[in-house]
């Protein structure tokens, strides 16, 4: 009988001895967590699936011509100056300019106060400076039509008008590539920054899913219609725009349209409907006819014997309520040599004579 309650006695001792008591204090408290949080599963059990962009890689080439072009335009930024000349229109609340090529968008903005104020810059009057900001941003190397507000809340109505796509935009945008078949196209797809930080064009479908980096698809939607091919006109009246007589593409796989040794130079109008940065760009490479000299997006940097230093992109119009006023606004930017080299008729305007209200 002892014996039976000995072994009793010793049962119970070993089932109440705490959990891990043989343990050091900090193995018994690794193990612990390791219950109470579980490790996940590995990556590579659970791989992560990001979208896969559509558009082609940058070429070594492209970085070697990006790099020269960032620093020529470094240099020409830090020495320009603004003009009465690159005026298009101003009022006491804003101010249009055409901005040049190969010039940051900061530096239009640095040196317009010596445009708005004019002598009392010189002469360090500060009793009425303006509270200038950009209202929109153009690619270093797009020229063409910028606005510049002069208070905060003539800035916060013109970015709230651009963000809800109620600013008007046309670019003319010269393309050496293949002649569309097409007159009129609309092109939707996706866009983002693949994993090496270049943007590139996603498929439609795609839209809202998340990118390496945590970033998410957004949505990218251009009209374009071709305006001359190797200088033949295509017409002189404007283009009215309409589900009924536009072609559309919804992107949702790679480019069908290949390197063709027949290059035709083809001019565009571009009408961007989101604001996406390289938009106009990444498109025009999708369908085949990149920008003469922008190597980033696949355009020739060399073309019938003579190198580009800047892709041939330019902002032409802008039209919009005026933020303060409500008076409908239309400006337009003198269009570059490029244009009118290519060109040599008169290019059709973007917008029918009813459509247009100079400001």
């Amino acid at each position: 009988m002892r014996f039976s309650l000995s072994v009793t006695a010793i049962t119970t001792a070993t089932t109440t001895k705490p959990l891990f008591s043989d343990l050091s204090p900090r193995l018994r408290r690794a193990t612990a967590m390791s219950q109470s949080h579980p490790i996940p599963p590995t990556a590579t059990e659970s791989p992560i699936s990001y979208p896969v962009p559509l558009s082609p890689p940058l070429t070594p080439l492209s970085k070697q011509v990006e790099l020269a072009r960032a620093m020529s335009a470094s240099s020409k930024s830090s020495a320009f100056s603004l003009s009465r000349s690159h005026v298009v229109y101003e009022d006491e609340w804003l101010v249009a300019v055409n901005k040049p090529p190969g010039v940051y968008c900061e530096s239009v903005l640095a040196s317009a106060p010596r445009v708005v104020l004019g002598d009392s810059v010189d002469s360090g009057c500060t009793e009425a400076v303006p509270e200038l900001h950009l209202a929109n941003r153009l690619d270093r190397d797009t020229s063409g039509i910028m606005l510049i507000t002069k208070l905060h809340k003539v800035a916060s109505r013109l970015v709230k008008a651009f963000t809800e796509h109620k600013v008007r935009k046309t670019y003319i945008a010269l393309c050496v590539g293949l002649a569309p078949k097409w007159e009129t196209i609309i092109i939707r797809s996706g866009h983002g920054r693949s994993k090496f930080g270049a943007w590139r064009v996603y498929g439609a479908p795609d839209v809202g899913r998340t990118l390496p980096g945590g970033s998410v698809v957004r949505d990218m939607e251009t009209s374009f219609e071709v305006l001359s091919v190797n200088g033949q006109l295509k017409s002189k009246e404007p283009i009215k725009h309409g589900k009924d007589n536009e072609n559309i593409i919804v992107v949702e796989e790679k480019s069908s349209i290949g390197d063709n040794e027949t290059k035709d130079v083809v001019l565009v109008r571009a009408y961007p409907r989101s604001g996406r940065t390289h938009q106009i760009r990444l498109h025009c490479q999708y369908l085949g006819i990149p920008l003469r000299g922008d190597v980033k997006y696949e355009g020739v940097y060399e073309w019938e014997g003579q190198t580009y230093d800047y892709h041939a992109l330019h902002a032409e119009s802008l039209s919009f309520e005026h933020p303060v006023t409500g008076v409908p606004l239309m400006f337009q930017a003198p269009l570059p040599a490029w244009a009118a080299e290519c060109c040599p008729n008169e290019i059709p305007p973007a917008f029918s004579s009813n459509e247009i209200h100079m400001g």
